[in-house]
């Protein structure tokens, strides 16, 4: 992650490749004039998106500037705050994500006009990264909180004083600086609101204070100002609490580490730290960069990042991560990633730019306030006007019901009912080292029928071992294995790294190969001496006779489910290697787990000969084997499993699945010990690589889909209701708002019950 500059200076200048949207009703920002933008070419507006474009300017002009907004705790708000930045001279695009509360501009105006916007619609705003969590305590002491709180203490006096008997002009006097303490940032944001045509709940609800007043409803009038202030004190809270999850990751890492440079131990900055340095990290400390251990042992709690229980244990030559605690141990690290470009800063790249993804059931929600809000404004005017104008009905309780359908008109509930529950959903997946790309894969994998397995990596360990050794005549076990080995040397395919390990452990002689050429599902080749080889499966071999008493092995290892590699010349087979691999040692308990959260299918797919297949779906009872397949044919059958079933997610962790995982309704990436093509296609990633996870993941997303239903269903009966009992002359201004801030508040800690979600089980499940 970048600096970011001083927020006041005009200068600021940075460079962000993160994208966001707006996680709302999806408003789009208006088409600003093209001469509000100095340098800038025609504009476009991106419509499959939360952000626009406003022209290509000169880039020597363009400033980039990333920020963290509070207060933003409607999502209504957010969408009319993106429209103002939008139309704001000399703004290139403006992407604002509500559920991380993140804001990206690029711009050629100063940076201080855009700071101005914010805090004139009543939000505060911070540099990205100098935010810290609100804590409860902290929330005491802002203003909005104290003016509150006298508020609340003046209208309680006023109410005492009242209930006791006392008349005159006290009361309209305390029920007066009431309302004023307690609407102040109301009316402040309502009435730049108003001077930018757009009428949001700040200027609603002081219009409908005003109207109480005009009325003679004193009390009513202080009542609604002090509940809505205090509501969105308590919405404020609540979303604050969820964006601190992915804050906690941003605080993972230190800000400074001790490195050795030029034999001195010195404390750098960790954006000063490149490649190569020395990193030292001490017993208890956490480990501020990506590296590899260059000397001493230790156990590292690596749960920050990969959600793992239990500490592991490092040594000379292992891997650890930034954002991970060390252990009773010191050790050396050689750094081999920047602060920008390490696991924890991708993690939090990911997660932000997933929290930023509209989910599908956002389109309904859009859809709907588009209608609802003018519809309902409407018919506050008629409610208001009509019956006296035409009905000569008395004009007072009418007006007052078209004062509370004015609070209800605002679909704060509605519309943050989906984009809180996908943040909550996601930042507590991140937590459990579970890399969720976006909302629209979560509410898939909630919804899933079948998950397809690959068997070699996922299934099993990943880590098969050379159990027999086969060889034609002329040829004795050392130089059979010394040509696999050369041959393999430049692969990494699990089998090629059993073939190296044996041949190391041996100390077989292993010779200097060229040419070497992989080919996906079948193997490899090279020229060693002049002679080009073969190592792989059958079908490398096609057309080429194998010897009957190797032919008979063959058949034979096949039938005991292990992996024979063939090794050869264009000309003949000089010998067979047997592999051997284990199954993980949850991977029965994941199957089982998935039908109980309502798999209707499991279905394994591999590369591998029948054999060894179907040996381990024997140990695991999955429903469907599918083996000998190419990368194609793993990629046709995929597509007949969604055609026959459904939704289907693919688990794998290799370059041969990373066809099927792009094809899948969703496809999930084993982490760090998969291949970075597989992590890039996947639309989930294991950072642990841990299959029980995945049991995880389902149950979340049906926990997710049902919390959003929830929301949806709460948050538009509510307004039903209120509707019908306004008119029915039921209801009354202080009811209005609390049901409306009342409704928004239920929402949002219903949608973070996902922070915890299944936690329990989860554990339960990798113990």
């Amino acid at each position: 992650m970048l600096r970011p500059e001083p927020l006041e200076d005009p200068q600021n200048k940075k460079n962000t490749s993160g994208t966001c949207g707006l996680g709302c009703c999806g408003c789009r920002a208006a088409l600003p004039e093209q001469q509000k933008i100095p340098y800038a070419t025609p504009s476009s507006v991106d419509t499959a998106g939360n952000s626009y474009e406003a022209g290509q300017a000169n880039p020597s002009h363009i400033e980039n500037s990333s920020y963290r907004l509070t207060g933003l705790s409607c999502a209504d708000c957010a969408a009319k705050l993106h429209h103002k930045l939008g139309e704001l001279p000399g703004i290139i695009s403006v992407q604002l994500n509500f559920g991380t509360a993140a804001l990206e501009v690029r711009h050629t105006c100063p940076a201080g006009d855009i700071v101005k916007v914010v805090k004139k619609s009543g939000y505060g705003i911070e540099a990205a990264g100098q935010v810290k969590p609100v804590g409860l305590k902290g929330l005491f002491y802002q203003q909005s909180v104290i003016l509150t709180a006298i508020s609340g203490l003046l209208l309680g006096t006023a109410l005492a004083l009242s209930l006791l008997g006392i008349e005159g002009p006290v009361l309209p006097s305390l029920y007066t600086a009431s309302i004023l303490t307690g609407g102040y940032k109301a009316a402040r944001s309502g009435l730049y609101a108003l001077k930018s045509f757009s009428l949001d709940i700040n200027f609603l609800v002081i219009v409908a204070a005003a109207g109480a007043v005009a009325i003679g409803e004193w009390s009513e009038g202080a009542t609604v100002v002090f509940l809505f202030s205090l509501g969105n004190m308590l919405q404020d809270y609540t979303m604050e609490k969820s964006r601190n999850s992915i804050r906690a990751l941003m605080s993972l890492a230190p800000k400074e580490a001790m490195v050795k440079r030029r034999g001195f131990t010195i404390s750098a900055p960790i954006d000063e730290i490149l490649p190569g340095d020395i990193l030292l990290v001490r017993p208890g400390e956490r480990i501020a960069m990506d590296g590899n251990v260059l000397s001493g042992c230790s156990e590292v709690d690596q749960s920050p990042v990969t959600g793992e229980s239990l500490p592991v244990a490092k040594e000379p030559g292992d891997k650890v991560y930034a954002g991970t605690v060390n252990g009773r141990g010191f050790m050396e690290i050689t750094v081999t990633r920047t602060s920008r470009d390490n696991t924890l800063a991708r993690i939090i790249s990911l997660v932000e730019e997933a929290q930023a993804q509209r989910a599908p059931s956002q389109h309904f929600v859009e859809a709907f306030a588009r209608i609802y809000t003018p519809l309902v404004i409407a018919a506050a005017a008629l409610t208001g006007s009509l019956p006296s104008l035409v009905f000569g009905q008395p004009f007072a309780p009418w007006f007052e019901r078209a004062l509370i359908l004015l609070v209800i008109s605002c679909p704060c509930a509605l519309v943050i009912s989906t984009p809180v529950s996908i943040v909550a959903a996601i930042s507590s997946a991140a937590r459990k080292g579970v890399l969720i790309k976006g909302g629209a894969y979560l509410e898939e994998a909630g919804s899933l029928k079948v998950v397809a397995f690959d068997k070699t990596g996922t299934l099993t360990t990943g880590r098969p071992e050379i159990k027999e050794i086969f060889t034609a005549p002329g040829y004795t076990r050392e130089k059979l294995v010394g040509i696999a080995a050369a041959i393999e040397s430049c692969s990494e395919h699990p089998l090629a790294q059993a073939i190296m390990r044996l041949a190391k452990e041996r100390g077989f002689d292993i010779p200097q190969c060229s040419a070497f050429r992989s080919h996906p599902g079948q193997g490899a080749t090279a020229e060693i001496g002049g002679v080009t080889y073969l190592a792989g499966n059958h079908r490398l071999f096609q057309g080429l006779e194998i010897p009957p008493l190797l032919a008979q092995n063959l058949y034979e290892l096949e039938e005991e489910g292990k992996t024979p590699v063939i090794i050869g010349t264009d000309s003949e087979v000089i010998g067979i290697l047997a592999a051997a691999e284990s199954l993980r040692d949850n991977a029965a308990n994941t199957v089982k787990e998935l039908r109980q959260a309502g798999i209707e299918r499991i279905v394994m797919l591999t590369g591998d000969n029948p054999g060894a297949a179907a040996s381990a779906a024997s140990s695991l009872s999955v429903d469907e084997v599918h083996a000998g397949l190419l990368p194609e044919d793993k990629l046709q059958v995929v597509n007949s499993l969604m055609t026959q079933y459904g939704k289907l997610a693919m688990v794998g962790d290799g370059i041969n699945d990373a066809p099927s995982l792009a094809a899948a309704t969703v496809g999930i990436a084993m982490g760090p010990t998969g291949t970075d093509t597989a992590l890039e296609t996947a639309d989930i990633a294991l950072m642990a690589g841990e299959l029980a996870r995945i049991p995880y993941i389902i149950r979340l997303g049906r926990s997710t889909i049902n919390i959003i239903r929830q929301n949806i269903a709460f948050s538009v009966l509510v307004k039903a209701i209120f509707i019908a009992l306004t008119f029915a002359g039921i209801t009354n201004l202080w009811m209005a708002v609390f049901a409306d801030t009342g409704a928004a508040l239920l929402v949002i800690l219903n949608g973070m019950r996902l922070l915890q979600a299944d936690q329990n089980k989860f554990r339960s499940s990798v113990a």
